[in-house]
């Protein structure tokens, strides 16, 4: 008895991970793109006005399976900012930062652009966040434990957990513990505590 519910644990663990969760990605961010439309639009051009340079952001991220793959955002710098480099190894991260870029930030709507990640196959929603090829710490503990082999996400456990204010053991932590017990609940969970923190600004830091 005790082995076949360990066998339909295993089996529904496994089947929402590699299957549903991929369709539910897909579905939702294909929605999503055609509601935001219109905003994403409305975005470009404010982001056109306020300084040279393209709408989108691309910068090389890890993804599944230790491998590298380019994460769209719209553009929040100026063009001659840092590219490869995250915000916090920035010397003065707010010179960088374009006037809508910082609307951008505040709200997370510079994130929306990564729906395109997800549909692509780089990115799930919910996952662990994409880190930068130099953040080597996070990354070998995320490898270490098996955290690099789930998709990266738009938003993840750590997120919701603190975010920029964690230290990278911690991020990790939360990051494998993630990989280790992927289900609906938990992305659900993770999604809705997401809307309470954007709308309250917690945990983002320039």
């Amino acid at each position: 008895m005790g082995k076949e519910r360990e066998y339909q644990v295993d089996t529904s663990f496994y089947l929402y991970k590699n299957v549903i969760k991929r369709i539910l990605d897909i579905s939702v961010s294909l929605v999503a793109l055609i509601v935001l439309l219109i905003p994403f639009l409305i975005i470009a051009l404010l982001i056109k006005f306020d300084s040279k340079g393209p709408v989108f952001f691309k910068q090389v991220r890890m993804g599944k399976d230790d491998v590298p793959f380019d994460i769209l955002k719209f553009r929040s710098m100026y063009e001659t900012a840092p590219h490869q480099m995250s915000t916090s190894q920035l010397n003065n991260p707010s010179q960088h930062v374009t006037t809508i870029g910082k609307f951008l930030r505040k709200t997370s709507l510079d994130e929306l652009p990564q729906l395109i990640n997800v549909i692509k196959g780089d990115m799930s929603i919910v996952g662990p966040r994409p880190l930068i090829l130099s953040e080597k710490n996070v990354l070998n503990l995320r490898t270490r434990n098996g955290a690099s082999k789930v998709l990266p996400g738009i938003t993840g456990l750590a997120q919701v957990n603190g975010r920029d204010e964690l230290p990278d053991d911690e991020k990790a932590q939360f990051d494998n513990y993630y990989a280790a017990n992927v289900s609906l609940s938990l992305d659900f969970k993770i999604i809705m505590k997401t809307f309470i923190d954007v709308l309250d600004e917690r945990g983002i830091k320039e």
